[in-house]
């Protein structure tokens, strides 16, 4: 089965690469904006004709898309996440090489949700922010586009290779930091909510099962269990070995957002604030996936539980120099 990825180089593309590999079936070809890309591509400003020429002369069987953006403003946003999916489904409409489209949607598609519930396919989407927006549209671009197509709708990814600026890439930074100049204390913010955190190894297996099933529409990729994000901390602390004591700040969310990102200097004891409220993917403070459809239609389930995920987060910021 020929492939070809589309963002192998991201977060959540490396993974799905290395799982890909891994199978003697596939032969993977990755298309990408970097130098170690097999073919150069850039989905947000290349033109639907030059990706057609590819496909036809690549003829893949299925088309991976992980390429997109998390972070930049309305404009870069809807660039690389809603112009570029774009781009991939008229290429994929003019080409004849048929290939199926797995497209990496997010739970930031479906935006807050009430706490307690779990969010099944079928919920009327109502993203908070501009990146779910964006990544609604391109969801509704690839259903509408007539392709043989399924959107992987991924909840909170966690494991090796957790952006640093993510809310538990902070956390373990935070505690490396508290752990090396010897702190009693660690000071966090934003602790409230809760997401269904899903190990990124699961979510590649996802999108091979994916790869190779005839299932199409949306389909939840999370664990169907929603974790407190204090509760995630405390874990963490277990795996990482430190004994101090974790205090969550409070107060009104006024004064919190004051606190977010890197602490001004003057604050004292502020010396080690993680986690941003609120939290930054305008989901509210709950989210927590039906994840029935994943098991039913694609044969998958979560195999990583989130101890190990938080164990493979620390071990990576504990390196870090």
């Amino acid at each position: 089965m020929r492939v070809l990825l589309l963002g192998a180089n991201g977060y959540l593309g490396r993974f799905v690469a290395d799982r890909l590999l891994a199978d003697p079936a596939v032969q993977l070809t990755a298309l990408g904006r970097g130098d170690d890309a097999d073919v150069r591509f850039d989905l947000a400003t290349g033109s639907p004709g030059a990706l057609t020429r590819f496909l036809d002369a690549v003829h893949p069987g299925v088309v991976v898309n992980c390429a997109g953006a998390i972070r930049g403003g309305a404009r870069e946003l809807t660039r690389h996440n809603t112009v570029a999916v774009a781009t991939v489904c008229e290429a994929l409409r003019r080409s004849g090489c048929g290939a199926r489209l797995v497209q990496i949607g997010c739970a930031s598609e479906y935006g807050p949700s009430q706490p307690g519930s779990s969010t099944a396919e079928d919920a009327v989407p109502r993203p908070g922010g501009p990146y779910g927006v964006s990544k609604l549209a391109a969801t509704e671009l690839v259903l509408g586009s007539g392709l043989d197509a399924i959107v992987l709708r991924v909840f909170s990814p966690v494991g090796p290779g957790t952006p640093a600026g993510s809310p538990l890439g902070r956390l373990a930074e935070a505690m490396r930091r508290a752990m090396q100049s010897g702190d009693g204390e660690l000071k966090l913010g934003g602790l409230g909510v809760q997401r269904d955190f899903v190990d990124v190894r699961d979510v590649a297996r996802a999108v091979h099962a994916a790869s190779l099933s005839a299932a199409q529409g949306v389909v939840n990729i999370g664990t169907g269990r929603s974790v407190k994000l204090r509760d995630a901390a405390a874990v963490l602390a277990r795996v990482a070995g430190y004994g101090g004591a974790l205090h969550e700040l409070d107060g009104p969310p006024s004064m919190r957002a004051g606190l977010i990102g890197s602490p001004r200097s003057g604050d004292a004891g502020l010396d080690h604030l993680a986690a941003p409220s609120p939290y930054p993917d305008g989901c509210g403070s709950w989210q927590q996936a039906d994840v029935r459809t994943a098991r039913d239609r694609l044969g998958w389930r979560p195999r990583i539980n989130l101890e190990e995920s938080l164990a493979d987060i620390w071990m990576e910021a504990a390196c870090r120099i």
